[in-house]
């Protein structure tokens, strides 16, 4: 009996090796934010590991700064913003699409100011001549910043667009090396907080059409190619997180556990805070927006950080989103008197 019950154990062992050593490794790279959550808890649950995915999450700056690492295959999937980059890399036939959306608005970015300059800077306008951070040059924050300057009849040509990390723009408005600078959460209220900047324009309020598909998910083809249902598995396992994320929005029973891996990841060292910020919004079903698409690429191209004219139908590929919404079915809302935009 004790015999049997050993060779059991040891069939029980060499099968979970076997499932360990079947495990398959995806490359993640993350701009810091907010709603990262999503893809925290979709790790933490253990969405990914139902199907044998374990996802290795590195930091980046911007998807502007690792298209090339994308198109490599170092990452698999790079979840930031939309810069002039990804129209460039389509221009060269890189190996790259969007899958699907990651933030959307309203999105809770705010044009700061520095607070010295709080009394001279009341209109758009007064931005004229002064220094604003960006984290990309061809970045979607720069898109932002000149379309708001756009509704007063200035462009990123009268400003002076300077890059930085958004993990550095408060030091350098307390420095004056930045006169105003977009951010996005949670550095708008730590920034806001610790006295460094001071709130002046919501771009959500200027920038059209909306809902602007600020910050998607990125894929690189030939591994999609190559692995079309592990690709469908990982957007199954990532929109769940993204619906977790949701409910958290809207006050659900899953806030708690994201804010919680918020802190630990170090996005937002203060819990206390996470009750008190907007959250990103997103798309529960991670559709883009693909007349904001088509604007951003417009507006690169005009501001020559582009040359890429494409139809929409080469911008996003739907495959995998759409699978995982069929298997999932349609997105439930744990708090039906949530009045909040967005996240539905």
């Amino acid at each position: 009996m004790l015999k049997r019950i050993s060779m059991s154990l040891v069939a029980l062992a060499g099968t979970l090796a076997s499932v360990q050593a079947q495990e398959t490794t995806v490359k993640v790279g993350t701009a810091r934010a907010i709603s990262t959550g999503a893809t925290l808890i979709a790790i933490e649950r253990g969405y990914f590991k139902e199907f044998g995915i374990k996802i290795e999450l590195e930091p980046i700056n911007s998807s502007a700064d690792v298209m090339p690492l994308l198109a490599q295959n170092h990452y698999q999937v790079v979840e930031g913003g939309i810069s002039a980059g990804y129209f460039n890399a389509l221009q060269k036939n890189l190996p790259i699409t969007l899958a699907a959306d990651r933030t959307s608005s309203p999105l809770g970015h705010n044009i700061m100011l520095r607070p010295d300059l709080k009394d001279q800077i009341k209109t758009i306008k007064d931005l004229k001549g002064k220094i604003i951070g960006s984290n990309g040059a061809g970045s979607v924050s720069t898109y932002e910043t000149g379309k708001v300057l756009e509704t007063v009849g200035l462009t990123i040509a009268d400003v002076e667009i300077k890059i930085l990390p958004f993990t550095q723009m408060g030091l350098a408005l307390k420095n004056k090396a930045l006169d105003a600078t977009l951010l996005i959460p949670p550095f708008t209220y730590q920034t806001r907080d610790q006295g460094l900047g001071v709130m002046f324009i919501d771009p959500d309020d200027y920038v059209r059409p909306a809902p602007t598909a600020l910050a998607v998910n990125l894929i690189n083809t030939d591994w999609a190619k190559n692995n079309p249902q592990l690709v469908k598995n990982y957007y199954v396992a990532y929109l769940r997180g993204v619906r977790d994320y949701c409910n958290a929005y809207h006050g659900g029973s899953t806030r708690k556990e994201i804010i919680d891996l918020l802190v630990k990841s170090g996005t937002e060292r203060r819990p206390e805070m996470l009750n008190v910020y907007t959250w990103q919004s997103r798309s529960a079903d991670g559709r883009i927006n693909v007349a904001s698409l088509l604007d951003m690429q417009e507006w690169y191209r005009k501001n020559k950080f582009t040359t890429a004219d494409f139809p929409g139908e080469r911008l996003v590929d739907t495959t995998y989103i759409d699978y995982a919404v069929q298997k999932l079915g349609p997105f439930v809302r744990e708090n039906k008197d949530s009045k909040l935009p967005g996240c539905r």
